[in-house]
């Protein structure tokens, strides 16, 4: 089997103007960035925004684990394959980060014949979408340290700042950092640090708000510091959001690129699902149901974050309506879940299995509380055995859930077909009776404990004297009522990441809360899940190379 990066590399592209040609757009409408991608005219949505809203399918999956899961590439081979039956289909997918991407997972464009292209360029700074909100985030840093330099006016105590500095990599040495030193003329001494850009409110915000004038309002209510009588701090204050919006005027447009089978795809935002809401933006997902008739998009991470989030926090927000989720799962993971070491995936264990398949139950009973209806995707192995997927198969027909076994990895949109032929008929037999889980004008507590007993299956919530604090702060300032978005492990249903499965008798610990007020939404942080992450002993950068023709290798 040839690598990812092979595949892609010999993909048949059609020009990104007949791609977008496909779904209705005009030649104005679309501003080439080369030959296969391109960012679409915001001015579009004044044209289209009467059509009548496609089939809004979210796709997502069991907690993640080492043997992998396949949420994008069955996002993409769900979008081809319903292509393939001919219906008008579309994706939208996040961005993928730098850090990540030369940390551990060494790409996100899906996998196999079930891959978005130009990979290469979509992985590698693509439209500059990232780094244009790296800059406009650091530029909001730059004019809160100047105007402390500067006299002050503001009244802002160095000590509680709250907004750090971005940057698109994985760099632990930099999580805690001290700037200003040097002598007067350098600043004035405080402590700082980074977190990853796609952590950044600014990402969240991009990916949120509805046009650039949303954006604008958005950017200038970030908080960034409080003043020595404790009040908030904002970006509007320091007059920076109309500079920052100027910076972000082509980052807000969505990104056009096309899969390995030529599905168009929208691939724009990407905001960490662990740290913070994990969907792509707003203005690709809404253009995307106004240009297809199924769009399919994803959550990051498990159900637990991604999906949630995706409900109570995009849904809420852009009154969107999903008609469908994809829970995916493989039975590698599953046993991995069951307590069965990487080494051991190949090796037919059913009572692993057993044990593991607690995860996927949990995941489907979390779905089915949105009222949304699902139909759950075995991503197919070449070492699943026969008696392994009949008793998947078995336990989720016993839940009453519709279930495919997917191959579109092996075999693109010809290994997903029967998965889409059941997501266009579980639409059509089963409305979609959406609904968000709790309502966001209840307090802060009952908001974290709605999701942590109802989602994850806690006991209940425990909050340190630092998140009391916190909420008692956020009730005196009327910023309490706003979604949650839980920052916790991604894979586990708790907020250890040593309790696979289905863990009970656990209780989640919320340390600290953040408000996002630009975003529009408070961030409780639980267990050691850092904004900043750190690279592995063997980061994925060590394999990757280009020669002397220009391929390049090792990025899959």
């Amino acid at each position: 089997m040839k690598t990812d990066i092979q595949i892609a590399q010999e993909a048949k592209m059609k020009p990104i103007t007949e791609v977008a040609e496909s779904i209705g757009l005009r030649s104005e409408e679309v501003e080439q960035h080369g030959n296969t991608k391109a960012k679409i005219s915001l001015k579009v949505w004044d044209r289209v925004k009467d059509n009548p809203d496609g089939k809004l399918v979210l796709v997502t999956a069991i907690n993640p684990t080492p043997a992998g899961e396949g949420k994008s590439t069955t996002t993409v081979g769900l979008g081809q394959a319903l292509s393939k039956l001919d219906k008008n289909a579309m994706i939208a997918l996040r961005e993928p980060s730098l850090g990540p991407c030369m940390g551990v997972k060494g790409g996100a464009c899906g996998g196999g014949y079930a891959q978005v292209v130009p990979m290469e360029d979509i992985n590698l700074h693509f439209t500059g979408d990232l780094h244009a909100i790296t800059t406009a985030h650091n530029l909001l840093a730059a004019m809160l340290d100047n105007h402390i330099h500067r006299g002050n006016d503001l009244n802002i105590d160095p000590r509680r700042i709250v907004l750090k500095r971005v940057m698109d990599m994985n760099e632990r040495a930099l999580r805690n950092t001290v700037i200003g030193l040097g002598g007067r003329a350098q600043g004035v001494p405080r402590e700082d640090g980074f977190d990853i850009t796609v952590a950044s409110e600014v990402m969240a915000i991009l990916c949120l708000a509805k046009d650039i004038t949303d954006l604008k309002d958005r950017l200038g209510k970030i908080i960034v510091a409080y003043t020595y009588d404790k009040q908030p701090v904002t970006a509007k204050q320091l007059k920076a959001n109309g500079a920052m919006a100027l910076l972000l005027k082509e980052a807000i447009k969505p990104n056009l690129v096309q899969t390995l089978e030529n599905t168009p795809a929208f691939i724009h935002g990407g905001p960490f699902a662990n740290i913070a809401h994990g969907c792509n933006s707003v203005t690709a997902t809404k253009l995307g149901l106004k240009l297809s008739d199924y769009l399919v998009t994803e959550a990051g991470f498990g159900a637990d974050l991604g999906a949630e989030k995706f409900f109570d926090i995009k849904c809420r927000f852009a009154d969107l309506k999903p008609d469908a989720v994809v829970l995916v799962a493989t039975i590698r993971a599953l046993k991995m879940h069951g307590g069965v070491e990487k080494t051991q995936l190949a090796e037919e264990n059913l009572e692993a299995l057993s044990d593991g398949i607690t995860n996927l139950e949990k995941q489907i009973e979390n779905i089915k509380k949105f009222g949304t209806p699902l139909v759950v995707a075995v991503n197919k192995f070449p070492t699943d055995t026969d008696k392994e997927v009949d008793y998947v198969i078995k336990k989720c027909e016993e839940m009453g859930v519709e279930v495919s076994l997917s191959d579109v990895w092996a075999k693109g949109s010809e290994g997903g077909l029967d998965l889409a032929q059941k997501v266009v008929d579980t639409i059509e037999k089963k409305p979609s009776k959406f609904k968000v889980l709790y309502d966001e004008n209840k307090s802060i507590k009952e908001k974290i404990e709605a999701i942590a007993k109802e989602i994850y299956g806690a006991d209940g919530v425990e909050f340190t004297s630092a998140a009391k604090s916190n909420i008692k702060q956020l009730e005196k300032l009327d910023l309490d009522k706003m979604p949650i978005c839980m920052a916790k492990t991604q894979y586990s249903l708790s907020d250890n990441p040593k309790l696979l499965g289905r863990p009970e008798g656990f209780n989640i610990t919320v340390r600290e809360i953040k408000v996002s007020a630009g975003a529009g939404f408070l961030v409780a942080l639980t267990g050691d899940v850092m904004t900043m992450p750190g690279l592995p002993k063997l980061p994925a950068a060590a394999k990757m190379d280009i020669d002397e023709k220009g391929t390049i290798s090792g990025l899959f």
